[in-house]
């Protein structure tokens, strides 16, 4: 049986018109995902499913959390997402290569499955760079001892490249350059 169908909808028996779904996205629906980037997350997701003479507009509204690594600490956490994505189902009989916003299906479809649909709005949804204000939180998930590694070492690199000024700035002073010396000679002569 196919672990996804509860994500069909039977588009061949709804009338035309605007049509209510809720899933729960859990760790159950991305262990349907080869090496997917996201192993787990607490997702609501509500789609409206308006349903036309001659296509079918989604409307894709989800927030919830997924567990990502953070990228500050390393530390698990439960990176909250959010977004809503609009997807366009038009009716075809020639074989048609779909577009970002736009696919194309036979017009005797009788389920359309959108779990892949889902998934991929939930992976794009999720930001480049994974931290978030976790501050707020009674119990931060922070990893601490990575957080005072990182603060000594950004520490050192600022005082790394003040230090090697003052060097420089006192090679200077100690090296006369012959450059400017046979320049004040020149002036000298006149």
């Amino acid at each position: 049986m196919d672990p996804l169908i509860q994500y069909s909808i039977p588009v061949k028996g709804l009338r035309n018109g605007i049509h209510q779904f809720d899933f729960q996205i859990d760790r159950s629906f991305f262990d349907n995902f080869e090496n997917s980037p996201i192993s787990d997350g607490d997702i609501r997701l509500h789609l409206e499913f308006d349903k036309r003479p001659d296509m079918f507009v989604l409307q894709f509204d989800f927030e919830g959390t997924v567990r990502a690594e953070c990228d500050r600490c390393l530390a698990e956490i439960n990176l909250p997402i959010s977004d809503s994505q609009m997807l366009l189902v038009k009716f075809s009989l020639e074989e048609e290569v779909d577009e970002a916003e736009m696919v194309y299906i036979s017009p005797e479809t009788i389920k359309l499955n959108v779990a892949q649909y889902i998934y991929e709005f939930i992976c794009l949804s999720m930001p480049m760079i994974k931290v978030y204000d976790c501050e707020s939180e009674a119990v931060r998930p922070c990893d601490d001892d990575m957080l005072r590694y990182l603060s000594n070492s950004q520490e050192q690199e600022q005082e790394a490249p003040a230090e090697a000024e003052e060097e420089e700035q006192e090679s200077k002073e100690e090296k006369p350059n012959p450059i400017w010396d046979e320049l004040k000679k020149l002036s000298n002569d006149n």
